[in-house]
């Protein structure tokens, strides 16, 4: 077994990437029987997989050490050079899907022909210089947030480390933790609106050469939306306003009672219970405890998690210089998940560590399926696959965290109940700000508090240096680096809810059987389709958000009574 850190990486040319794809292409142009065009799509596929790997290695021993100066040029080569790729894997797409064989893809799947379709109008020769800059921008942020340090406890800390500590059971560090954060972002607030401004100019340039109003549409096809639009994503929005803000409301402000608070704070958020539970495990312990929990869930499971300890395919420790989220990434060739996080000692980590490798587990099968352009599907069904597996690793909790296994599990429902409508306010700051590319900074700003208000109007960031202007957004990774993609992880929160009632009401294996064949059909079919198949609700139903508060709000009261 070949450890990840052991994995030959070798740059793979745009150059290398054409000699062996556009022969294909003409081949698939001119093909005269099905046969034919499946010979060079296979061609065109195993091209792409390498080009993918290598890539995605570049990038992983990249964020392990930003500072390392011979993978940032890697990584800076494959973001200018990835536009030209896209536009090349258009042009196959549309030898697909508008030649005569376009039913060898709809035999495929009627996913992948969506998704080139999608492939078509997001990409274009004209834009390739603009897709460009924009990664060169973005890697900007990345290096910044990456190797900015944090004025705190007489430490020079990443943000990752800091970040650990608003879930601090003591108030008084709570708000230390945020105050250093507001002042460390001060430090940097000219750059990080600079470097906001010239992403919006740059995403609402390429829109518009493109005949797009502004960059809404083309973001929504960048996330290769296939069966859901801007109008089934405002009725979400719609549906957290009415069914779960007032009853997340409620249940903040019986906390903010119980605790003695006063005023609810930004700092007070992290916050469910009056003492917090932490895994009691060094990380070679945790890993031992995921592996017995996992051996135990499902033997293919279990098997997987083996592999992936075995193969050196986790990074966890937070350092500086490393890149400051976490991730789960492939490398196609070799068959291999790789994840990376920042464990900083709270219950996070073990979020992190569930959540990643519902990710992991997701791309193996998924490389086994055979339909590479799709993988495991858009971004909203791949954080189903990481969500879910949060949820259902409830049941072996007390490997982690022993007698305060309930605390957590009351944690985490409640977390990821409450973490919906701040995902809607990311969405919908978006959405204004690439309606709007003219707004100047203290308009996003503003943009951004009321928002905060109108979805979390228990809450108030006054009196945190920075952070009460507003800025709580620059921060948020996704923003800056991937447009549009936040709203997936409260559509898959919805999904993974369900599984959890699933789990509630019919037993721990009839959700985990519809889980794992939920995964295995990775991108293969539609968003609405996977869920509908799996017997659960569209998120997208006015009812299906009601119903998970229900049960959520059901689970949390018995829990919370087994802990009095």
């Amino acid at each position: 077994m070949i450890q990840c850190k052991d994995l030959k990486y070798e740059r793979y040319t745009t150059e290398q990437l054409k000699a062996a794809v556009e022969p294909q292409i003409k081949a698939i142009e001119n093909a005269s029987s099905r046969e034919e065009v499946l010979a060079a799509r296979g061609v065109i596929i195993e091209a792409l997989q390498h080009f993918s790997t290598m890539s995605a290695l570049a990038n992983a021993r990249y964020t392990l050490d930003t500072r390392d100066e011979y993978y940032v040029k890697e990584v800076e080569y494959y973001d200018e050079n990835t536009p030209i790729v896209n536009e090349l894997m258009a042009r196959y797409g549309r030898a697909l899907i508008e030649g005569r064989f376009k039913s060898v893809a709809e035999e495929i799947s009627p996913a992948l022909v969506k998704s080139l379709e999608n492939q078509l109008k997001a990409e274009s020769p004209i834009i390739i210089p603009d897709r460009q800059k924009e990664a060169a921008i973005v890697m900007e942020y990345s290096k910044l947030m990456s190797t900015m340090e944090f004025d705190y406890n007489g430490k020079k800390l990443p943000l990752s480390v800091v970040r650990g500590d608003l879930n601090n059971s003591d108030r008084a560090v709570r708000k230390a933790a945020a105050e250093a954060i507001g002042r460390g972002l001060m430090v940097h607030a000219e750059e990080l609106d600079d470097i906001f401004d010239r992403l919006v100019k740059v995403r609402d340039a390429m829109a518009k050469k493109l005949g797009f109003e502004n960059y809404i549409e083309l973001g929504y096809l960048n996330m290769d939306r296939k069966d859901y639009d801007r109008g089934d994503v405002e009725q979400f929005r719609a549906n957290v306003k009415k069914y779960l803000v007032p009853v997340i409301s409620e249940i903040k402000g019986r906390l903010c009672g119980e605790l003695n608070l006063g005023t609810f704070y930004f700092y007070d958020n992290g916050v469910t219970l009056k003492t917090e539970p932490k895994p009691m495990l060094s990380p070679d312990e945790m890993f031992a405890a995921a592996q017995a929990m996992y051996d135990d869930m499902d033997k293919e499971i279990g098997d997987f998690m083996r592999f992936m300890i075995e193969s050196g395919a986790f990074d966890v420790e937070a350092r500086t210089g490393k890149w400051g989220g976490g991730y789960c990434t492939q490398f196609a060739d070799y068959v291999q998940p790789f994840i990376l996080a920042n464990w900083n000692g709270s219950c996070d980590d073990v979020d992190v560590l569930t959540h990643e490798f519902g990710h992991a587990f997701a791309g193996i099968n998924a490389m086994k399926n055979g339909i590479v352009e799709l993988g495991v599907g858009g971004m909203e069904t791949a954080e189903c696959h990481s969500m879910t597996m949060e949820l259902l690793s409830h049941p072996y909790m007390d490997k982690f965290f022993g007698k305060d296994c309930d605390k957590y599990r009351y944690r985490h429902l409640f977390k990821n109940l409450d973490f919906i409508p701040y995902g809607v306010i990311v969405d919908e700051f978006q959405h204004i700000v690439y309606e709007n590319p003219s707004l100047t900074p203290k308009e996003r700003n503003e943009a951004f508090k009321k928002l905060t208000k109108e979805y979390m109007p228990y809450m108030t960031y006054d009196t945190i240096p920075y952070l009460e202007d507003g800025t709580r957004w620059q921060y948020q990774m996704h923003i800056y680096e991937a447009p549009f993609y936040y709203i997936d992880y409260c559509l898959a929160q919805t999904v993974a809810l369900e599984f959890f009632a699933l789990a509630l009401q019919k037993g721990q294996s009839a959700a985990l059987k519809a889980y794992i064949d939920f995964v295995k059909k990775g991108g293969s079919k539609m968003f609405k389709t996977l869920v509908k198949e799996a017997g659960l609700a569209s998120p997208f139903d006015k009812g299906a958000l009601g119903n998970v508060a229900e049960v959520v709000l059901k689970e949390l009261d018995r829990l919370k009574s087994k802990m009095k």
